[in-house]
């Protein structure tokens, strides 16, 4: 028999007789969120900076990654539905309906790097040490966080055939599966995307940990570009399983960003570790000799 998983993990039943439902989503984000924070804890404690910044940081983390994610929801127009950024616009209220999904992690890191920054600044530190100590924590609540997408029976790809497939009930598809006489519920798997992209967090988690602990030529913000990189390569791959896809000129949207990320924080790293070319080299010597002025030669003193 098929299992149909519940958004609703448990209600709380309210003065007036109802309840308050809590869901599975709302969860399982704040779970990742403690994890990564744990994590990232212990890299500072390694790297010699003060536990305690990292929870300092963590409300203000969570609370523009959060208003971040949403925004790059709301902007958004995924194929085959209409919840998308004219939806919004026509009922802006359910903008603030945080608690049925619809967060988008490349909002969520930009926010969450923003709340880092404004706290470097206060607590007068360096922002690429905070995102090193970050990078390790943010992939492993990436992991854990997707899960939520699993409860929601969203995230999930094309039919297929293989043993791990999902089954989603008819009030969860998409209008490209709703024909039930072609795609019944009772036989009809399909791709959990969710899975894909969950466990190559994880694996970007483990990796970023063991490097950390054996690059010996590691400078400041090098793991935070290494995981714009893995996580940018692994987006672009799972996106070709999603077909509500938010596209652009025919394109996904996140695999246009993860290639960008890639790219950027590739060539950024290799920069960083290579330098500039001798013809660089030589070309920024004669721009600081030519700025600097020649001193007048030394006057012949007169015989008496």
């Amino acid at each position: 028999m098929d299992f149909f998983p519940s958004s609703v993990a448990f209600s709380i039943p309210w003065f007036d007789g109802s309840s308050f439902p809590i869901y599975w989503y709302g969860i399982l984000i704040v779970a990742g969120a403690l994890a990564g924070a744990y994590v990232a804890s212990i890299e500072a404690k390694r790297r010699g900076i003060d536990p305690d910044h990292v929870w300092n940081a963590l409300l203000g983390a969570l609370i523009l990654g959060v208003i971040g994610a949403r925004l790059y929801h709301v902007i958004s127009s995924p194929v085959g539905t209409n919840i998308g950024f004219d939806y919004y616009m026509a009922n802006p209220i359910e903008i603030l309906n945080f608690r049925q999904g619809g967060l988008g992690i490349y909002g969520a890191v930009a926010g969450g790097i923003l709340a880092l920054w404004l706290y470097a600044r206060y607590a007068k530190l360096k922002l690429s040490a905070l995102l090193d100590i970050g990078a390790p924590g943010l992939a492993l609540g990436q992991a854990i966080g997707r899960w939520g997408n699993f409860f929601n029976q969203e995230l999930y790809g094309y039919p297929t055939t293989f043993p791990w497939g999902i089954p989603i009930d008819q009030a969860h598809r998409l209008p490209m599966f709703a024909d039930l006489a072609q795609y019944p519920v009772e036989t009809t798997r399909f791709t959990p995307t969710f899975l894909y992209e969950s466990l190559w967090n994880l694996g970007t988690a483990i990796l970023l940990l063991v490097i950390a602990r054996r690059w010996k030529n590691e400078k400041p913000g090098d793991l935070m570009l290494l995981w714009g990189m893995f996580y940018g390569l692994g987006r672009f791959l799972t996106e070709f399983q999603r077909p509500d896809a938010w596209l652009i000129s025919g394109i996904a949207t996140a695999q246009l960003i993860g290639i960008a990320l890639v790219i950027l924080c590739g060539v950024t790293l290799m920069y960083r570790h290579t330098g500039p070319t001798k013809a660089q080299q030589a070309a920024q010597k004669a721009q600081r000799r030519r700025r600097t002025p020649t001193p007048p030669p030394p006057q012949e003193q007169q015989q008496p």
